[in-house]
């Protein structure tokens, strides 16, 4: 079973298309900047992206957070599905900041009740998430 085919008004926070009408105190371009690339990890061959210069700065996360939850101010989930670890971080801004709820998806053998999971392809391999399965 897929676990998002039964998923209703639950969205996964992106940065995405954004609305250009409104102004932002920081450009999307300076936001992105932050973001460190780090060759090499976890293997050879993978950029990842460090998020640590958002997070260490208050005017760059509180931006970010600001921006995402514009996307969903006149249409208000009922909760945000994140994925850990860095979704929980934005998540659980994101879900106070609209007064919404979060659902947190782990990495499979990290939740301790009933689940539900899926699995999906990485560039380095592929991996197993899960949620609580009275979660959706």
């Amino acid at each position: 079973m897929r676990m998002w085919a039964t998923v209703r008004n639950i969205f996964l926070p992106t940065l995405g298309r954004l609305d250009t009408n409104r102004r932002f105190s920081m450009s999307i371009e300076t936001i992105r900047a932050a973001i460190r690339d780090v060759k090499d990890f976890p293997k050879e061959g993978i950029i990842f992206k460090d998020i640590t210069p958002i997070l260490k700065s208050e005017k760059l996360f509180k931006e970010v957070v600001d921006i995402i939850a514009k996307r969903y101010e006149k249409d208000r989930p009922d909760y945000f599905a994140v994925i850990e670890s860095r979704g929980f971080l934005f998540g659980a801004a994101l879900a106070y900041k609209l007064g919404c709820g979060m659902i947190p998806i782990r990495k499979k053998g990290k939740l301790p009740y009933r689940t539900v999971e899926e699995s999906y392809a990485l560039e380095y391999g592929s991996a197993t998430i899960e949620v609580h399965e009275d979660a959706l």
